[in-house]
């Protein structure tokens, strides 16, 4: 259930409004553990707290040239100090090598009993990941349509041969398999193509760095696009990371989250304090929205009072 990667390309396009009915959603709010957390006893501290105040996972995001950790490592580590909490991960998944990747998946999930959730991500356009990635930005789309079914594959326990760019087996059947069957994929992006590569390949959508109402009207690009591709998503499965600021942010933050903003008011996409991201959180779930995964913008003075703090402000909009 993404720094932290951020959504690629413009804002989704205005699109009919649609309004959002059927059942009642569970609300369920995770935690990313942000930049700066790299020792393993601190990790440790970190999911306990989690599991202790009742928020739902832990997510550690990937991107390769901030301080934070490995997300595969970083999760098998806390998923062995503590069997109550489910782990999650906006990773990359352009430029991998499916198979390994595959197989790293299937393993986590398995030894953690099948507690792994996975947003994949395209990578960031901007700044240092932008080529540490490895492929350009203008074919990591395509490479998406081409692996995630090939991914699919590997978890179901078909036999599969593939010949792709620089990677190729034969006969392959994948061992272990993930605990989850099928083994559900999220989808991050708001630009047109992401928004119909999550309808048409993805089981949710968890958006970085936008609106309720931008979110609102991706979901309707997304729906439509299942529709048209003869299949739904739960509506369990639509939700946001969203990166908050404990208090003002300084003139180093805003510039670098100006950046990712895309021209829109920054106001309006980070919340300063804990108020204003529990309002925020409010409004996303009255557009249909109910998995958040919150992520500091930058280190907490004191990790453990911030999760005390960020506990008594947005749990109770669990349901």
């Amino acid at each position: 259930m993404s720094t932290t990667p951020a959504s690629s390309g413009p804002s989704p396009p205005c699109r009919r409004r649609r309004e959002i009915r059927g059942p009642a959603v569970k609300v369920r709010i995770g935690v990313s553990a942000g930049p700066g957390l790299l020792d393993p006893a601190g990790l440790c501290a970190l999911a306990d707290d989690l599991v202790g105040y009742g928020f739902d996972s832990l997510w550690l995001p990937e991107v390769l040239s901030a301080p934070t950790l490995d997300p595969l490592v970083g999760l098998a580590w806390a998923g062995a100090h503590n069997p109550r909490l489910k782990l999650g991960t906006t990773m990359l998944l352009p430029g991998r090598n499916p198979l390994r990747l595959a197989k790293q998946v299937a393993v986590l999930d398995a030894l953690s009993a099948g507690r792994f959730l996975v947003t994949f991500v395209p990578g960031l356009a901007r700044g240092p990941d932008r080529r540490a990635v490895g492929p350009a930005p203008a074919v990591r789309g395509a490479q998406m349509d081409e692996l995630l079914p090939l991914l699919r594959r590997l978890w179901s326990g078909e036999v599969v041969s593939y010949e792709g760019a620089g990677y190729g087996f034969a006969d392959v059947a994948l061992s272990p398999r993930p605990v989850q069957d099928p083994f559900e994929v999220w989808l991050g992006g708001t630009a047109p193509a992401a928004l119909a590569r999550c309808g048409r390949l993805g089981d949710g959508w968890l958006p970085s760095m936008c609106t309720p109402e931008e979110a609102a009207a991706g979901r309707v690009v997304i729906e439509d696009a299942a529709a048209g591709a003869g299949r739904a998503i739960s509506p369990e499965h639509f939700g946001v990371s969203i990166g908050y600021s404990e208090g003002p942010l300084d003139e180093g933050a805003r510039a670098a989250l100006s950046v990712l903003s895309k021209g829109r008011p920054l106001d309006d996409l980070v919340p300063t304090g804990h108020g204003e991201l529990a309002e925020l959180i409010g409004r996303f779930v009255a557009v249909g929205f109910s998995k958040f995964v919150v992520r500091p913008v930058r280190p907490p003075d004191d990790r453990r009072r911030e999760i005390e703090q960020l506990a008594a402000a947005v749990l109770g909009l669990q349901t």
